[in-house]
């Protein structure tokens, strides 16, 4: 009997086995995608490697960066070019272009603290300025409290603060609509310094001089998907097996007992793993991923183990402990038929999950040395002549990248599919995707691109993101935690409980190892 098994080979689940196999447990990872590491991976496009998934880390609480540290990646954490992003956004008046420019930088989530300020205005004209402006002017609500992001932004500064700046950040960061995000989630205490600063305005500028200095988010020198190398060498070391290619079914728990030499019984509950290859395993069961601006599909890393075959046949495993580190759907899915009250879990109100296709491509477009929009691009709704959501200009954000890359050689990646509607690119050929990336990519950066150009083309599809941000999620949230702490020799983690991204991600799943490791060491 094993003592701890993993399902899912994201990041959760790597961080989670871990911290049970540093303290000598014998700890098996079930990964139902043929490589690991879930939405932080890595994949090669045109000779270059590039991070497919996740490409940064929010720096909120130290919480990554120590983790990294502690993997000994301290002296590889960088800074990405502050420069910053921009807009691209529809015309302000009807018959006009749309329009390009800088994301204003004082605010949060795109709310700005300085409504009349000139990047402000730039984005949403005099008018929208003005009555941004009024928020000054209206009373503030004192008893209750803002559940909707979106709700708050369009009642205190209105309909162009919430189209043309906040929804394109959220839609970037949460892959949903602001009208969606719980604000207590998105922005802690924007509430209660709301009530205390009398308006929006000002509880964003109070926020922002209470926030540490420096850049919000930080890579890894290489890319993020060094993590996940570094996590399977760690888990090498101390002899945890990693299986690929092996979908989890269903599990159960099994309640036994063992006589001491005084003959006392001992009640003793292990679980009994139903796995099979991937192939046969139910839809439901996905590869492990988590909310993120950039998620994706799993890509190549190998498995630590890939040369043990894998069996052909459904089979059997046991041990004494399980954590469930798989996407909503999937965990949901497994949870059910253990009993009424995790079925109910299932019967929740949950969102529908978020779908995303990303396009990365390498250009030979000296025309992007100088780095017209910065460091990438968010997209508002309603823009005419591009499909895609965001961009993001690689070889301008990250000096690590641009130092692999000849002169006039540049990395971009767009990101396509918005919240509540089909994701555009799921039907087109690896060609004519290429096609439309390079004809988006053209009218974000505002300068001419041609598809022989592109020196490299690659295609990554995450489709089972349930974001934590959304209103009434942290009730779900509450609900799934409750069933499951009542449930000995089980955990589950993940983004879709902890919050979206490492920052987030990385300490419940150091959580859930730990209590792992008490329960079976108190076994």
């Amino acid at each position: 009997m094993l003592d701890v098994i993993v399902i899912g080979g994201g990041v959760a689940g790597l961080v989670a086995a871990r911290e049970c196999a540093h303290l000598g447990l014998n700890v098996l990872v079930l990964e139902a995608a043929d490589v690991v590491g879930g939405a932080v991976a890595g994949h090669e496009v045109a000779g270059l490697p590039l991070d497919a998934g996740a490409e940064s880390f929010a720096v909120r609480g130290n919480t990554v960066a120590a983790f990294v540290a502690n993997l000994g990646l301290a002296d590889q954490i960088v800074e990405p070019n502050p420069t910053g992003a921009w807009l691209h956004l529809p015309p302000l008046r009807s018959g006009g272009a749309p329009m390009s420019v800088p994301l204003p930088k004082a605010g949060v989530l795109g709310i700005p603290g300085s409504p009349l300020a000139d990047d402000v205005r730039r984005a949403i004209g005099w008018s929208g300025a003005l009555r941004a402006y009024a928020d000054r002017l209206m009373p503030v609500l004192k008893i209750g409290r803002e559940h909707s992001l979106g709700e708050l932004v369009q009642k205190r500064m209105g309909s162009k603060v919430l189209d043309r700046l906040v929804n394109p950040v959220a839609g970037g960061v949460y892959a949903t609509n602001a009208v969606d995000l719980e604000v207590d989630v998105v922005a802690p205490g924007l509430n209660r310094t709301l009530t205390t600063a009398g308006s929006l305005s000002g509880a964003v500028t109070a926020m922002r001089i209470a926030a540490p200095a420096g850049s919000a988010v930080r890579g890894l020198r290489g890319g993020m998907h060094r993590l996940v190398d570094t996590l399977v060498e760690d888990l090498e070391r101390f002899d945890v097996e990693i299986r690929t290619g092996t979908a989890v079914a269903s599990f159960r728990p099994v309640d036994t007992s063992t006589v001491a030499e005084d003959g006392t019984d001992t009640p003793v509950r292990s679980w009994l793993i139903e796995c099979a290859p991937a192939a046969e395993a139910p839809a439901t069961v996905a590869p492990a991923a988590f909310p993120t601006t950039d998620a994706v599909a799993p890509t190549a890393f190998p498995a630590t183990d890939a040369d043990a075959p894998i069996p052909a046949e459904p089979f059997t495993l046991e041990a004494r402990h399980v954590i469930l580190a798989v996407p909503a759907a999937s965990a949901l899915a497994l949870l059910a038929p253990l009993g009424a009250e995790y079925a109910d879990l299932a019967a929740l109100d949950w969102p529908a999950p978020a779908a995303v296709e990303l396009a990365t491509l390498v250009l030979d477009a000296p025309a992007l040395d100088a780095q017209p929009r910065g460091t990438g691009v968010l997209v508002a709704v309603g823009t005419p002549g591009v499909t895609a959501k965001a961009l993001t200009h690689i070889t301008a954000k990250w000096e690590w990248i641009d130092a692999l890359t000849p002169q006039g050689q540049h990395v971009v990646r767009l990101s396509y599919g918005r919240a509540g509607a089909p994701v555009p690119t799921l039907d087109l050929s690896d060609d004519e995707f290429m096609h439309l990336a390079v004809r988006d990519a053209a009218a974000i950066l505002g300068v001419d691109l041609a598809p022989e150009q592109v020196r490299g083309f690659a295609r990554t599809l995450w489709s089972d993101g349930l974001s934590p941000a959304t209103i009434g999620a942290p009730e779900r949230i509450r609900q799934v935690r409750d069933v499951i702490e009542g449930t000995p020799g089980l955990d589950v983690t993940g983004g879709w409980l902890s919050g979206t991204g490492l920052a987030s991600v990385i300490p419940d799943a150091l959580a859930a190892g730990i209590r792992a490791r008490r329960a079976v060491l108190d076994l």
